[in-house]
């Protein structure tokens, strides 16, 4: 059977908002690649009773509970405290730490404060994890068929133990199985529309398959049980094939890919080159494109005409299509990209135009409203987009949809 594990977070600044907890997503993936269930997560601030009630409510519904942060030397820092309450254990002095935390103190030469000995105390049931990269310990608390490991927060001090000494902890009480999952990423394609031609795949339970909406595309979640790597591997091939079956050429990418890596990939391997004219985006697809290592091999370069002025002099828009459309049009788009393909000398082009807001709508061009033009060597287009959010989601899901539309003539070729 499949072990249970629970993350418990703790510190008020995470409540606050003060600090982002990518230490549990970390944990998250640890615990997955050891074969092991993380069922919940819980987020509780420093104090003593909530911290016991979150740790006995985790114990209640899993057999390992990794806690994150409140190791430290202060007052405020309650893990020791709180896991020994709710294993019912007691805290003992530990003359070991004692000693390795006054040497680094010695070797760092800092000051040595009795404070510090709060570090050296730990449930009588664990034994410490020594933390090279800092000076609270790590603990392992076996009881009752129960075990808590608590880590430092500082990421520095988290990572590395989690994937030393915990991650093999998490492989012997794993059992030797992995939980392997891949992603799909989907280009073009709406959730629902996603879900409806995948629906009887997504019924499955071995291997499990999982929609996930994201600004402008759509992951999928392929995941299998197995006894390892390799063999998981081999049972998520044919979902796959059956999803890029189904969905063709809008799967752009796996895992880590991101779409800018793909248009790149692909260009590279059509030996083809892009050039980039952007008014509301400001130079965010050229960055984007430009954030891929080897990107220089098909990126000629881009300009940012977001007044009207530079619109015609640097891409050749026409002041009588100024005139009669405005800037945010079609046709002002179309004459960006053409523009920025023959200037720029690239075989491929792409155009952003619009309202990214708060202000600047109208009625018949509201917030939102944006235009993106393809110039290629086949032809030139201009697509409209109305995209509801913020300033800056608006200006994110343009660059979005520009190298969406982008691949696709580049696919053409």
């Amino acid at each position: 059977m499949t072990p249970v594990a629970e993350t418990v977070s703790i510190g008020t600044e995470l409540l606050l908002g003060q600090i982002v907890d990518t230490n549990a997503s970390e944990a998250g993936r640890v615990l997955a690649e050891c074969g092991i269930a993380h069922t919940h997560r819980q987020t509780v601030g420093d104090n003593f009773p909530r911290l016991v009630q979150a740790l006995k409510l985790a114990l209640s519904r899993a057999e390992i509970v990794l806690t994150v942060g409140g190791l430290g030397p202060t007052e405020d820092d309650l893990t020791r405290e709180g896991i020994a309450e709710a294993l019912g254990d007691s805290l003992v002095h530990d003359p070991a730490i004692e000693a390795h935390l006054r040497s680094v103190f010695e070797a760092r030469r800092l000051p040595w404060l009795d404070s510090q000995l709060r570090q050296a105390q730990r449930p009588s049931c664990a034994r410490p994890l020594i933390n090279r990269n800092g000076t609270a310990p790590g603990l392992v608390c076996q009881k009752d068929g129960k075990t808590v490991i608590a880590l430092p927060g500082p990421r520095g001090e988290f990572v590395p133990l989690l994937e030393g000494p915990v991650r093999e902890v998490f492989l012997q009480l794993g059992g030797g199985q992995v939980i392997r999952s891949r992603v799909l990423r989907v280009i073009g394609i709406g959730e629902s529309v996603v879900e409806d031609r995948l629906k009887d795949l997504m019924a499955g339970s071995d291997p499990t398959l999982a929609p996930y909406a994201k600004t402008g595309e759509v992951h999928l979640r392929l995941t299998k049980l197995a006894n390892d790597r390799g063999s998981a591997d081999q049972a998520l091939d044919p979902l796959e094939a059956e999803i890029r079956r189904r969905l063709g050429d809008a799967v752009y990418g796996v895992d880590d890919e991101t779409l800018e890596s793909a248009v790149v990939s692909l260009l590279k391997r059509r030996e083809a080159t892009v050039s980039t004219a952007e008014s509301c985006t400001g130079g965010w697809i050229g960055a984007r494109l430009t954030s891929v290592p080897g990107s220089s091999d098909c990126f000629v370069g881009g300009v940012v005409t977001y007044s009207n002025r530079l619109k015609q002099q640097l891409v050749g828009v026409k002041p009588e299509t100024l005139e009669a459309h405005g800037a945010v049009s079609a046709e002002v788009a179309e004459e960006m990209a053409l523009g920025a393909r023959e200037r720029l000398g690239s075989d491929f082009s792409v155009s952003v135009t619009g309202v990214a807001g708060p202000g600047g709508g109208s009625e018949d061009k509201p917030v939102g409203l944006v235009y993106i033009g393809v110039a290629s060597p086949k032809s030139i287009e201009a697509h409209r987009h109305l995209f509801t959010g913020l300033r800056e989601t608006v200006r994110l899901r343009s660059t979005q949809m520009a190298l969406f539309h982008l691949r696709n003539r580049v696919l053409d070729l």
